[in-house]
């Protein structure tokens, strides 16, 4: 075509020849090149949001008629679509964080992403255009938080605006590219009641950990990655007074909770330098000068687990922590082996009289091998026995089969053992009926 030639009109023939895949996805990175070359973001940023997409759609319908590639009225809708994600948004990310049935988006280099619904993993066909881009998306997700991602820090933890967990890990500890986590949480929190109705566990358990959640019980919530111990978490802590003070804190910021006198503590990482880490140890140390009622640590994961536990027996009862464990029994041992890192002189006897009396309650939290997510066990610390910390279970799942589909058969059971804390519960005005620790509930 001559140099001063116009370009081709977009005729009713050609909007019927949409481009292949491979054109497409080249159209769509040069048409996003010359916006950001042409846009000024900062003041769009600042502006108002539909007055600004009605600015980048006029101009991406100029940019396609320079570009003279033939284009369909729904490939324009659709590119015009993903150009304001990434604009604004998170790119590729943005439709499947629009989709509320989805747990987790786990991107396996700028190639691969994959999704979690109901407890099954699928491959979608979202994905990006490079590791260039791949990296920009992780950048503006970190960047929102005050968090970065380079060579020299190539690890990173973050949040999304609506509490998701985020991490991200680049090369070079990344062999074959950036890999991009993100744990969602469901837009609206769940409650007790819907624990119940999901038959994550049964009304006689949350009435229980509710009771003792109210009389300020300490409470150890157990599990393993994904088992719902943060879920779990924000159920147990709505049932905190509103005239208590709380005080949270976490490695990233996560636990939604609803009561108004709440304070929230976040770890800080290195800067650039190496310096100016703020770990969570030290946020448990100054928490204790806040003047809390209850301290609610999202995970204990090292030398920290001391403090809590000094803060647990020193007028912080009430208190809630998690901790990753597959038992309530392997939970103390990784407590135990915590304040060890901290504290190498304390005798074994000491750190096992420290935990006994510290926590009285074990909650474990478990995923399923069909994806669902219940509450195993409930049990409770009594005491010591020579050296060794005594605990009775109170309620438990028994897993009884698979049926065709992989779905897990079981039951809830109460083990018939009253617990020794009624006593306590009962100073506090609460009374426990005895069929509470007593029947069966079948799940299937």
């Amino acid at each position: 075509m001559p140099a001063h030639a116009a370009p081709p009109l977009q005729t009713a023939a050609n909007l019927t020849r949409p481009p292949m895949r491979g054109q497409y996805v080249e159209l769509k990175a040069n048409i996003h090149r010359k916006l950001l070359n042409r846009l000024n973001l900062e003041a769009l940023a600042q502006a108002d949001r539909s007055r600004a997409e009605s600015d980048i759609r006029t101009l991406v319908t100029e940019l396609l008629i320079e570009h003279g590639t033939p284009i369909s009225l729904a490939e324009r809708d659709t590119l015009f679509g993903e150009l304001i994600d990434e604009v604004f948004g998170l790119g590729p990310l943005e439709p499947l964080l629009r989709d509320p049935s989805i747990s987790d988006i786990l991107v396996n280099t700028y190639q691969y992403v994959f999704v979690e619904r109901a407890g099954v993993l699928e491959r979608v066909p979202a994905s990006f255009q490079d590791d260039k881009h791949l990296l920009r998306v992780i950048d503006r997700i970190v960047s929102r938080v005050g968090r970065r991602v380079d060579d020299s820090s190539p690890m990173v933890d973050a949040r999304l605006p609506d509490g998701s967990r985020v991490n991200a890990i680049i090369s070079p500890l990344a062999v074959d590219g950036p890999l991009l986590s993100i744990r969602r949480f469901p837009a609206e929190r769940l409650k007790a009641d819907d624990l119940v109705t999901l038959r994550a566990l049964t009304r006689p358990m949350i009435d229980f950990l509710t009771h003792c959640v109210r009389a300020r019980l300490n409470c150890l919530i157990s599990g393993g990655t994904g088992a719902g111990k943060t879920t779990l978490l924000n159920v147990l802590s709505g049932f905190i007074g509103e005239r208590e003070r709380i005080v949270t804190i976490e490695d990233a910021a996560e636990l939604q909770l609803h009561q108004e006198h709440v304070a929230r503590l976040e770890t800080r990482p290195p800067n650039v330098e190496g310096k100016g880490a703020i770990r969570q140890r030290q946020l448990v140390i100054n928490a204790l000068r806040m003047r809390p009622d209850r301290i609610v640590v999202g995970e204990v994961r090292g030398e920290e687990a001391l403090d809590m536990l000094q803060a647990m027996n020193t007028g912080h009862d009430g208190s809630l922590t998690t901790v990753h464990a597959n038992t309530p029994r392997d939970a103390l041992s990784r407590i135990e082996t915590m304040i060890a890192m901290g504290a190498t002189h304390l005798p074994e006897r000491a750190m096992r009289q420290q935990i006994s009396s510290a926590i009285q309650l074990v909650v474990q939290q478990t995923r399923l091998s069909d994806g669902s997510r219940k509450i195993t066990s409930i049990s409770e610390i009594t005491g010591m026995e020579g050296d060794v910390i005594t605990m009775q279970e109170i309620f438990t799942f028994e897993k009884m089969g698979i049926t065709q589909d992989g779905k897990v058969i079981g039951r809830f059971r109460a083990t018939g053992v009253r617990p020794r804390c009624c006593e306590r519960l009962k100073v506090s005005g609460i009374h426990l009926p005895a069929d509470m620790f007593e029947g069966v509930t079948e799940v299937r």
